[in-house]
């Protein structure tokens, strides 16, 4: 936990939070990996240009990308909402999940009743942990359950010293564990589990955790292995860990970036006059290639399709140039037309 003071300092003296649209593309990113842990397929660039442009990507499904804007539409209400400290309640929770299940929960008639994932309902059959998982708590209980769950929280949120950032991430790693494990609804448990916690992030102003999709194993065997073991401490070290190891990450990211960022900007230049020289082309197309070959660096292979969602680019304008850079010996290309990939070629370094 020491570590984990230690790297958000190092964090924040960096001014990483203070960075241009830092809040948007770090939401973004959260809502992305939790649909992908649900097994959305959406990537981070195609759910912003889904968010800001409402443009959809004829690679994903529909569900999937509604996932994704129902859940943006669920923690920017939330975001407003827990500003506001509210009590946490069972029909606060209820809609919560309303808005995360809007558009793709299910309809559910059973001889118990019928009820409604989309509207946020509390589930009224049993469910369990996947094929031969453990069952979760029978159905009756759950409303009960769920209420001595709220009032709780708001004696913990109430009573906690919130210049003890450990306490406050604690607590909502605590809530997130007890929240999934009572397993209210018939869908969108991990979903607002993980939107609970963050919430709770968001109400004492710490930096909110990730649960990316490389976690997945990790994070669903602590949660496995707290519930049989009945320790929720379990969880709440790994998602420590987790969040530690994100922090660095970024860190690592941010300072290589600033580290690189007035050499690669003067390379830049060198590289597109090299090209207006050799090749006698405008600048202005110059410029649009090194743009792609930048672009390239994070990305070690592309096709077309990822050049004009990135650049907004027609299909054609992205194949043209393409085309030109694989001509002028930067790219090679593999695949048939519609499968071609094109990566930076052995040798050719950008910087």
């Amino acid at each position: 936990m020491t570590e984990l003071k230690q790297v958000l300092n190092e964090y924040l003296s960096l001014g990483i939070n203070q960075q241009l649209d830092y809040d948007k593309f770090y939401l973004y990113s959260i809502i992305t990996h939790s649909t992908a842990i649900e097994g959305s397929t959406v990537t981070e660039i195609e759910a912003q240009l889904l968010f800001d442009e409402g443009i959809t990507s004829s690679k994903r499904t529909m569900t999937e990308q509604m996932m994704n804007l129902d859940l943006k539409n669920a923690y920017e209400y939330g975001i407003k909402w827990i500003k506001q400290h509210p009590e946490i309640t069972t029909d606060a929770l209820i809609n919560l999940s309303s808005k995360v299940m809007e558009h793709t929960g299910s309809e559910y008639h059973t001889i118990t009743g019928d009820f409604s994932a989309a509207k946020g309902e509390l589930r009224k059959v049993n469910v369990t942990a996947g094929i031969g998982g453990a069952s979760y708590m029978q159905y009756p209980k759950v409303p009960g359950k769920l209420e001595a769950f709220c009032k709780e929280l708001n004696e913990r949120r109430k009573s906690i010293d919130t210049s003890d950032i450990i306490s406050v991430y604690n607590l909502s790693f605590w809530a997130h564990y007890e929240l999934v494990t009572i397993h209210p609804w018939a869908d969108g448990n991990g979903r607002m589990s993980r939107l609970l916690m963050n919430l709770l992030q968001w109400e004492f102003d710490i930096i909110p955790s990730k649960v990316l999709k490389d976690d997945k194993a990790e994070y669903i065997q602590s949660l496995v292995d707290s519930r049989e073991k009945d320790d929720s401490n379990i969880f709440i070290k790994c998602m420590i860990n987790l969040h530690t190891k994100h922090l660095r990450e970024d860190i690592a990211k941010y300072q290589k970036s600033i580290n690189g960022s007035e050499e690669k900007l003067v390379d830049k230049q060198s590289l597109k006059q090299k090209m207006v020289n050799k090749w006698s082309i405008k600048p202005s197309l110059a410029e649009k290639l090194v743009d792609i070959l930048k672009f390239m660096q994070d990305n070690n292979t592309v096709t077309t399709d990822q050049i004009v969602q990135h650049f907004a680019f027609t299909p054609t304008t992205a194949k043209r140039y393409l085309r030109q850079l694989t001509e002028f010996g930067y790219l090679v290309s593999k695949g048939g037309n519609k499968n071609r990939s094109y990566k930076i070629k052995k040798g050719v370094q950008y910087e």
